[in-house]
Order: structure tokens, then C-alpha cells, then sequence
């Protein structure tokens, strides 16, 4: 039976204290499996933690104004990289065990003593929770800048052999192709709704802010496995992009072309940035809009990756398969797109030209006798003679 005045049962605590702190020990070790498969070293730095709780109980109990204190006490003893070791949750355990610890032993105490184990419990549960709560704000600003750091190094072009662990460390999820995305920053930017729907999408994200420019580094991440045989195949990155496209502000939104992995979005960037400087000249282009539908106009504004991109993709395979193919798309875009001036012009029969325009979009991918794509090919065709330094290969 405990003593009843307040200064016997603070002596009688004080002589227990080393008993609560054995019991509280052995209990972790019997109840919780995580406690028992940590190293040594962090195993005794959870210990300080339970002595420390009991410890501060009874300075709490001999002066109840100390409550402010109470987290200072209690997670000073343990070293800063315990909080990346051991979760809230598990904290919670701990705490819990060592209150049922003290209650046991004092169960025949007071009724003073057990309310005061019941209000020193909600303390030292809020105090917990704000020291992990002040930990994640910490976290989240440093991974902030992280990311911000990342996305300018792939915005520049910039980096060293440091980008991938930075990549890691932010716990980035995706793998294999990447594209960059590019739109007006909204005038309130919900970060963790764009965060939501790229997982909802099995895909990754990185964020970056540059004034009124949005910038977004799209991966696809491991899709969540599906019953059976039934997986979905990957979205592709401009389905992702259009269910992205409400996170960003009112204007023009480009998507960079994909490339192999992250630490080449640099090349996706630039296309996409290039793009979105010149996307107001398209008057009627989508929302988003890919960058490699930008070539024209990115070309015309001086941007070497547009021309070497539609000398690369329409110029020379073209020139390399077929002279015969590269004349009829000149004459063909010459003469306004008109399948009987072009067969006259080249002194062959309509259908001809047709079997030729047929094999030309096969070649290259693109179509001429589309609008806006016969004006891509016509500014790959003026770029590659440009270009080309043998007179008697472009006739």
C-alpha cells in the first residue's frame, strides 16, 4: 500500500523507480517484436526514453507546472536519428506499456496518484506527437528544397554524379521513361493534389515552381499488382498530362518528348520549355500540347534541338529511303497540297502520289495531307536543304 500524503508518496516513488524501469524493460522486450530487432545501440537509446518517462513522471508529479518541459525531458535522452527510426506509432506503444507499467505497481495507491498518471499519459502522448509533427514540418521543408533543387538541376541541364542520390533521397517512385510538363503556375498550387492523381495514375512526380512557370517531371511508377492476369498497361505520359492538366494555371501546357530515364529529362525539359515560349504562335492549340507538334515554331524561333529534330525525323530518312519520296512531299506541299498539280508536275497518275504520300507517312510517321502537319514537314523540308550540304542531293 502506497503512503498517502503527497511528499511520502513522491519519496516512495523515487524508491521504485529503478523497480518500474527493470519492469518497464523487460515488458518492451516480451510485448513488442521491433523493440527486440533493433541494434543494440538503438535498443538502449529506447530504454533512455522509457527511464526518462518515469523519471519525468515523478519530477512531474512533485511540481505539475513543469508540463511544458515534459518533451525536452523525455526525448533529449535519445539521440535525433531515433525519430527516423521509430515511428509515431510505435512511440505511442512505448508510452502506453510504460503508463500500464507505473499503474500496475501503484494500482493500490491513491486516487490522487492515478489521475495523475492518467493526465501525465495525455501529455506526454500530445508531447510526442508534437515532437514528430515538428520533425515532419523540418522534413517536408528540407525535402522541398530538395526537389526544388533537383528540378532546376534538370531544368539547366546542369548536374553532377550527386542528382541520383538527391532522386533517392526524395523517395522518388518512378522508373523507366520520363517526360517533363510544363504550364502557368495556378494562383493557389495544390501540391498534394497533383502528388494524389499522379499515384492514382501509377505514376511519380517531381514539383518545381519558377514564378508564373509550373514544371512538372513525370515517371511511371510501379503499378499497385493486379488479380490474375489482367494488367493494366502503362497510361501514355500525355493521358497523364491531361488528367494533370487542372492542377495548373489558365494558358498553354506542353509536354516535353519522353526519354529513357531521369537523369536525361534535361532533354525533355528543354523541349518542353522551348515549346511552351512559342506556344502562343499555334492559335488553336490543345491543351496539353506535345512539344514535338511545337516544330515549326521552335525552329523558326531558334531552337537547335527543334531543327536537328526535324532533320533527324523527317529530313534524312527520307533523303536515306527515297529521293523520289522527298520530291513528290516538296512538289506536294508546293503546289498547295493538290494530288493532280503534283502529278502533273512530276508527269505521273494522281493515285501515285497517293502511294507515295501512303509511304512517306510510313517512313517518317507523320501525315502530309493533314493541315498542321503538312506545315511540320514543309519546316523539316526547308531546314534539312538549309542544312544539307550537297545541292545535287536535295534535287
Amino acid at each position: 500500500m502506497a503512503p498517502k500524503t503527497k511528499e511520502q508518496t513522491l519519496a516512495w516513488l523515487r524508491t521504485i523507480s529503478g523497480e518500474l524501469s527493470t519492469a518497464t524493460l523487460k515488458r518492451l522486450e516480451d510485448t513488442l517484436p521491433w523493440y527486440g530487432d533493433m541494434p543494440p545501440g538503438r535498443r538502449s537509446a529506447v530504454g533512455l526514453v522509457a527511464q526518462a518517462g518515469i523519471t519525468s513522471f515523478i519530477s512531474w508529479f512533485d511540481d505539475p507546472t513543469s508540463t511544458p518541459w515534459i518533451a525536452a525531458d523525455v526525448f533529449g535522452a535519445a539521440p535525433r536519428e531515433l525519430l527516423r527510426s521509430v515511428s509515431l506509432q510505435q512511440t505511442l506503444q512505448l508510452i502506453r506499456i510504460t503508463v500500464e507499467v507505473v499503474e500496475q505497481r501503484v494500482k493500490d495507491g491513491d486516487d490522487i496518484l492515478r489521475e495523475a498518471i492518467l493526465l501525465y499519459s495525455r501529455e506526454i502522448a500530445f508531447a510526442a506527437a508534437d515532437v514528430y509533427a515538428r520533425a515532419a514540418e523540418a522534413r517536408g521543408l528540407w525535402d522541398a528544397r530538395l526537389e526544388a533543387l533537383v528540378v532546376d538541376s534538370i531544368l539547366s541541364g546542369e548536374y553532377d554524379n550527386e542528382l541520383p542520390s538527391r532522386i533517392a533521397a526524395l523517395g522518388w517512385n518512378g522508373h523507366g521513361e520520363v517526360c517533363v510538363l510544363v504550364g502557368t503556375t495556378p494562383r493557389v498550387l495544390d501540391v498534394d493534389q497533383l502528388r494524389r492523381t499522379a499515384r492514382h495514375l501509377d505514376a511519380d512526380v517531381l514539383i518545381g515552381v519558377q514564378g508564373n512557370r509550373l514544371v512538372l517531371v513525370i515517371g511511371r511508377a510501379e503499378p499497385a499488382p493486379a488479380e490474375g492476369d489482367d494488367a493494366k498497361p502503362p497510361l501514355p505520359f500525355l493521358e497523364i498530362a491531361k488528367q494533370l492538366e487542372p492542377g495548373f494555371g489558365p494558358g498553354h501546357l506542353v509536354l516535353g518528348h519522353e526519354v529513357a530515364t531521369l537523369v536525361d529529362a534535361s532533354k525533355s525539359a528543354r523541349a518542353a520549355l522551348a515549346g511552351f515560349a512559342v506556344a502562343r504562335s499555334w492559335r488553336n492549340a490543345p491543351r496539353p500540347t506535345l512539344a514535338d507538334d511545337l516544330l515549326p515554331e521552335r525552329a523558326f524561333a531558334g531552337d537547335p534541338l527543334a531543327r536537328s529534330t526535324l532533320i533527324n525525323r523527317i529530313y534524312k530518312p527520307l533523303q536515306s529511303h527515297s529521293t523520289e519520296l522527298l520530291s513528290t512531299l516538296w512538289c506536294y506541299l508546293d503546289n498547295g497540297r493538290s494530288l493532280e498539280a503534283t502529278a502533273r508536275e512530276l508527269f505521273v497518275h494522281p493515285n501515285t502520289v497517293r502511294y507515295r504520300l501512303k509511304r512517306i507517312s510510313e517512313v517518317i510517321g507523320w501525315d502530309a495531307t493533314g493541315a498542321r502537319e503538312a506545315l511540320i514537314l514543309q519546316a523539316a523540308l526547308i531546314v534539312g536543304s538549309i542544312a544539307d550540304p550537297d545541292p545535287a542531293r536535295r534535287r
